[in-house]
């Protein structure tokens, strides 16, 4: 299997909306009562956390490839 990219974004996404996920089972199932405004707050910071992570890993691996390409064409 070839290896991929590690994306901490998509990782960061993934994880708040299981979050999110397990606090709407928990409910249905009468275990807890989260209000439905801070499970929509946390999706929405932790989609926004995770769109600034994925720029960043971008810019970083961005940056990262001009460095070589640069040190390779000398």
């Amino acid at each position: 299997m070839r290896r991929h990219e590690f994306q901490p974004g998509r990782l960061i996404a993934g994880l708040v909306l299981m979050a999110a996920g397990v606090l709407y089972l928990l409910g249905a199932a009468g275990e807890a009562d989260p209000p439905w405004f801070f499970v929509l707050m946390m999706t929405a910071g932790g989609l926004a956390f995770a769109a600034v992570a994925g720029l960043v890993t971008y810019a970083v691996r961005r940056d990262r490839r001009e460095r070589i390409s640069e040190s390779s064409e000398r």
